[in-house]
């Protein structure tokens, strides 16, 4: 079995899980995020906000290859990137921090190891270029799969709140911790991957 990560381009952009692909809930702000639904062009949305943040910033995300098939993804950008980030209670991000927006290995290959894989691969990128912390906002009430990670499964790959609420948290993980984490951890973390799912939510939060 062959495994390979890789950085989300506009020429794999498609490997996404259609409705990941047409998913903007990060990437646009809520009422953005309303007409680009009402005009039935949320994929070209996503297409043109991947293809600005590659330009303007660089590598916003990681894919996962098994065999050649797309396995799972993890998308990532500066809060500045994320628009719909300012309606959170618990914004603005940290400065030195970028932000964590979604994740999730498909059911098909959870339990191997890839979230640990997409999530260091993540790490040392971001380490690479200066990144000094992930952060994310959690759900403290979650129910069902959603875009908005879960607070518990934050905590248990070792996020730490920094900004308490009681519905919308917000957490940070330090990147040295993130590439030193135990096998314990990692077992976490392919829960919180494997609880996460690409279904799109254009509500505002």
């Amino acid at each position: 079995m062959s495994r390979r990560l890789a950085n989300l381009t506009l020429d794999n952009l498609d490997d996404l899980p259609r409705r990941c692909r047409r998913c903007v809930f990060w990437e646009l702000d809520p009422a953005a995020g309303d007409r680009a639904v009402q005009a039935g062009d949320p994929a070209l949305e996503k297409e043109a906000w991947v293809s600005a943040t590659l330009l303007e910033w660089g590598s916003c995300g990681k894919l996962v290859y098994v065999d050649g098939a797309a396995a799972g993804y993890v998308l990532y950008a500066p809060p500045a990137y994320v628009p719909r980030s300012v309606a959170f209670p618990t914004s603005p991000v940290s400065a030195d921090a970028v932000l964590l927006l979604t994740a999730h290995v498909l059911p098909d290959f959870a339990g191997g190891g890839l979230g640990r894989m997409l999530v260091q691969g993540m790490a040392k990128d971001l380490t690479r270029r200066g990144v000094k912390a992930i952060e994310a906002f959690g759900d403290a009430k979650w129910e069902r799969p959603a875009c908005v990670v879960p607070a518990d499964y934050l905590l248990a790959v070792g996020f730490k709140t920094v900004r308490p609420h009681h519905r919308y948290p917000r957490l940070r993980l330090e990147l040295e911790i993130a590439l030193s984490w135990r096998e314990d951890v990692e077992v976490a973390l392919e829960r919180l991957l494997g609880s996460m799912s690409p279904e799109p939510i254009f509500k505002p939060v």
